[in-house]
This record gives C-alpha cells, sequence and structure tokens, in this order.
C-alpha cells in the first residue's frame, strides 16, 4: 500500500519529518542503482537519509531511501535543512530516474530488517551503500 511517503518521526526528535522514496531498479540493475545512489549521497553530504527498506518481486528490487526533512516548523519556514532535503529529493528523482522513483509508505517491518541486514553486510571497499546518516547543519542557502 502506498501512502503519502511523509511521516513524522518518534522519539527526542517526534516532530521530525521524513519523506520516504523506493527506488525500483530492475534485478540486474541493482548494483548500479546503489552505485548511482552513494554517488548522489557524496552530492549532498548534508542531508539525512538512509536506506529504510529493501523488498523485491519477480522483476524489480524495492529500495527505500527516507530523507530528513527536519523539523515541522523549520519546514514551514523553508530552512536550510529543508532546502537541502529537497534537492536531495528532487535529485533522486532526476538522476534516478531510470530506476523509477515514487514517494512511498513506511517500510514494512520486513523491508526494514532486509535494508539493516543489507547494511550490515555491505563491504565499505566493494560498494558504498549509503547508511542511516544524521543531519548536519547546512552551511549555506540553496536557492
Amino acid at each position: 500500500m502506498q501512502g503519502t511517503g511523509v511521516e513524522a518521526g518518534t522519539g527526542p526528535t517526534a516532530d521530525t519529518v521524513v519523506v520516504h522514496v523506493q527506488l525500483r531498479p530492475r534485478r540486474g540493475s541493482t548494483r548500479r542503482c546503489l552505485a548511482e545512489l552513494a554517488a548522489l549521497a557524496a552530492a549532498h553530504p548534508t542531508v539525512g537519509f538512509g536506506v529504510t527498506g529493501l523488498g523485491k518481486d519477480e522483476r524489480v528490487v524495492r529500495v527505500t531511501v527516507g530523507v530528513e526533512l527536519g523539523p515541522r516548523e523549520a519546514i514551514a519556514r523553508f530552512s536550510p535543512q529543508a532546502q537541502a532535503a529537497y534537492a536531495f529529493v528532487s535529485d533522486l528523482f532526476t538522476v534516478l530516474y531510470d530506476h523509477m522513483p515514487v514517494y512511498a509508505a513506511e517500510p514494512a517491518p520486513a523491508e526494514r530488517a532486509a535494508a539493516e541486514a543489507l547494511l550490515l553486510a555491505a563491504d565499505p571497499e566493494v560498494a558504498a551503500v549509503p547508511g542511516p546518516r544524521g543531519t548536519q547543519p547546512a552551511d549555506h542557502v540553496l536557492a
């Protein structure tokens, strides 16, 4: 079931908003998709995101990326963190267009567990699979 792709966080930063974007590379291009995602992550070092879900069907692999937009109040004011996150999401849709990106609901527990297993098993020497990272203050405001 697909939702709006936006959720409120839980815990100490309960007002943090996360948007989920699902990439759906064909099985033969999954490594290329992850490599392109890693390159995109390097181009956006201030954005907090991570691979939050992993699933598959007979034709595609579903890679769900959770992007932290920041605190709800700051999003309404279009903070530098929110601007950087929006730029990252925009690039997900343009740069990774071949991997059929769509907004998605929060991944199911099984998809979250599969993503965690992938990130634990990833060999940094073989492929840089983006893992969860927290946000850092942006040095500049994007126009």
